[in-house]
């Protein structure tokens, strides 16, 4: 059996692991190194492998730049760009002191590097050495880094500008319910760090600058005090101090501009980068294949150049045969990737079941579930658009309305409804269906008076209203015709909004209601542990405030509701009359939700013999009161107060039943075969302060 490599070399790996667990120690090193070359004299040999890490650090320090995907991924780039630039200098110095004290020797007289580009990179010739120097300095210093400059100070004053909008942005999605508080936390520290990074190589592509000012410096002051030098001191003729001194000096510099030149390229791409996702590469490809008409034309105008007199037939001739090919193959290639994405999609929505899957999972039933058809899983792919953002909106306004928090909506698609199809359950009950058209709007006609129009006739599947399907373009059309024209979306959101208040009472479960009582603040916990189970038990409390949610009373202000709770039940255990205590003690809060737009609450009320004839049959069994009207009594009062009640949906004005507390439920239960909807009150559930307007009568 062959050993690993750890077990044939255990002493590299102990160091190798120890050095990776003290990283920071050994950076420190690294700078005091860097430092130190400064000032003191570094051999031949040393700055030969100096050199090569500057090199080697450039190359890739430009490699990361091309494959990040975004320019945060390298927020670390103003600190490396510094230590970078701090290392050539620091070569520099070291370099021109061996030039300036040993160069009499020969060109090796710097180390094996600088000669080796002097001779490879120049061939050993002085004035080509100075113009390909020359060139360096100006594409790194007049092009590159002065770009790359200006580009990162725009990016930084842009970036500073618009921190208060996406500040703002992230806030307004926080309070809609798009993102929860981990995710605002999480986007305010990148916008944090953007604006940091674009601010740091505001000042770092700075460093870039002066570098290519110092490269510049240093070779003409290698290139004078070393012919100077050799002259005067080292007893070389004038010709023979210029042909060693300059190229020692134009090698110097060379060696110093190319990483300069590669790091300065790393920053103007990084800088550049702004918005694009992805490597640089996929940015480009993607971009310049996403116009294929552009590429075709391109491939065109290089056909026409090959065979026009006087250019070279093959060249142009190639060109334009790769740019046809490209503007043929890349609009396929990104076909391809979007169906794969799509089919991805619809695979990580699919609820996968293996067989390892505990048989409690499968049995567990969703508190509220909706379930979509094959065409409509569209509308809840992805976690921030359609279906799924409108209803994590939805869950946020039904907490800041009726004072607890919806269980978790779960949406999936379903291969056993038709393809347009949807259905809505809860706890485990369909109570819900509907087909909706995708890309299609859905005309509703509330008068049922409206001139038809084109389209597929149907019935809103939330109020059973004659609406037809239209296409988009007909919309302003329909509403002009006064249709109430609403998209997919709204429709299927309408009905679950609809569904989840006529089964507001059942969602709140004893964990929900456990829940809100841990929510309160410590002040209310003494009050709770008073109460529950001393006075009332649990059960009791959680079915109070599911009468009150069964008639739409917001329990959000759950502390006034838990003092009326402890003022009544040491006096009675019935919850019916508890929650009538607290309804009463609700009165302003009722009151405010039931006013119209002038401020009134408009009343129906029952003439008083229909009063006494339900005073007249509650029977009293101790604390319980039974209901005794007969069935032809109660069929003659639902005839009655049918027409009062239609009427006043038709006003279109809010409105509710006034009557007295001690027939209030009993009403309610009666008219809810008439209106589910319409609210019955009680004469002391009206607030001192409440402007009242008697507008029919039962």
């Amino acid at each position: 059996m062959s050993e690993t490599f750890v077990q044939k070399f255990p002493a590299l790996d102990q160091f190798t692991r120890g050095g990776l667990q003290h990283r920071d120690i050994w950076f420190a090193v690294g700078i005091i190194f860097m430092l130190t070359i400064l000032f003191l004299p570094v051999p031949s040999w040393g700055l030969d492998i100096g050199l090569a890490i500057s090199v080697a650090f450039s190359v890739l320090v430009l490699m990361v730049a091309l494959w990040i995907n975004k320019p945060l991924d390298f927020s670390s780039f103003p600190t490396i760009l510094l230590v970078a630039t701090m290392l050539r200098l620091s070569l520099n110095i070291a370099s021109t002191r061996l030039i300036l004290s040993e160069g009499h020797e020969g060109p090796t007289a710097a180390g094996h590097v600088i000669s080796g580009f002097s001779h490879f990179v120049i061939g050993g010739n002085f004035v080509i050495g100075m113009i390909v120097f020359a060139i360096l300095v100006t594409v790194n210093f007049l092009v590159i880094t002065k770009g790359a400059t200006r580009v990162a100070e725009v990016a930084a004053r842009f970036t500073l500008d618009a921190i208060p909008g996406k500040q703002m942005a992230i806030d307004a999605d926080l309070s809609a319910g798009l993102i929860d508080d981990k995710q605002a936390q999480q986007r305010r520290s990148e916008l944090e760090q953007e604006s940091s990074f674009f601010g740091s190589m505001d000042g770092a592509s700075k460093f870039v600058r002066g570098d290519a000012i110092a490269g510049l410096i240093i070779t003409f002051i290698n290139l004078v005090g070393g012919i100077l030098i050799g002259v005067a001191q080292k007893d070389l003729s004038f010709s023979e101090a210029a042909h060693v001194y300059s190229i020692l000096s134009v090698g110097d510099g060379l060696v110093s501009q190319i990483p300069a030149l590669i790091v300065s390229l790393a920053a103007g791409l990084l800088v550049t980068k702004g918005g694009n996702q992805g490597s640089a590469d996929q940015a480009l490809l993607r971009q310049l294949g996403a116009y294929p008409k552009a590429l075709l034309l391109a491939a065109i105008l290089m056909g026409l150049l090959a065979i026009t007199p006087g250019m070279p037939f093959f060249p142009f001739l190639l060109l334009g045969g790769f740019f046809g090919g490209i503007a043929w193959w890349l609009p396929r290639l990104f076909e391809e990737q979007e169906r794969e994405r799509q089919r991805e999609e619809l695979a990580a929505a699919q609820p996968k079941v293996s067989e390892e899957t505990p048989i409690e999972e499968l049995l567990r039933i969703e508190d509220i579930q909706l379930e979509v058809g094959s065409q409509l899983v569209p509308l809840i792919v992805g976690e921030n658009t359609g279906l799924t953002a409108k209803v994590s909106l939805l869950r946020r306004r039904f907490a800041k309305q009726y004072g607890f928090y919806l269980p978790k909506i779960r949406v999936k698609d379903s291969g056993f409804l038709e393809p347009k199809a949807y259905e809505i359950s809860v706890q485990g009950v369909i109570v819900g269906k509907g087909e909706v058209w995708p890309k299609y709007m859905l005309a509703i006609d509330p008068s049922g008076s409206a001139e038809p129009i084109e389209g597929q006739e149907t019935r809103e599947p939330t109020f059973g209203l004659p609406a037809r399907w239209i296409s988009r373009s007909m919309a302003e059309r329909a509403e002009s015709k006064g249709y109430t024209v609403v998209d997919e979306e709204s429709v299927v959101i309408t009905h679950l909004t609809e569904v989840i208040k006529d089964n507001l009472s059942s969602l709140l479960t004893y964990a929900a209601l456990q829940k809100l009582l841990d929510g309160l603040d410590g002040d209310y916990q003494k009050l709770i542990a008073d109460l529950v189970p001393a006075q009332i038990t649990m059960a009791a409390l959680q079915n109070v405030l599911q009468s009150l949610l069964a008639e739409q009373v917001s329990i959000r202000n759950l502390p006034l509701i838990l003092e009326a709770v402890a003022e009544a039940a040491p006096h009675s255990r019935n919850v019916g009359l508890i929650v009538e205590h607290v309804r009463a003690r609700l009165a302003q809060q009722i009151c405010q939700t039931l006013a119209g737009n002038d401020g009134f609450l408009r009343a129906v009320t029952l003439q008083p013999k229909w009063e006494q004839a339900f005073m007249d049959h509650i029977e009293q069994q101790g604390e319980d009161r039974v209901f005794t009207m007969p069935p032809s009594m109660v069929h003659d009062f639902v005839l009655a107060a049918r027409p009062a009640i239609q009427q006043q949906i038709g006003a279109g004005d809010p409105f509710a039943i006034l009557v007295g507390q001690e027939i209030r439920t009993f009403v309610r239960s009666l008219l809810e075969r008439v209106s589910a909807a319409t609210p019955v009150i009680s004469h002391a559930e009206l607030h001192r302060k409440a402007p009242v307007k008697v507008v029919a009568q039962i």
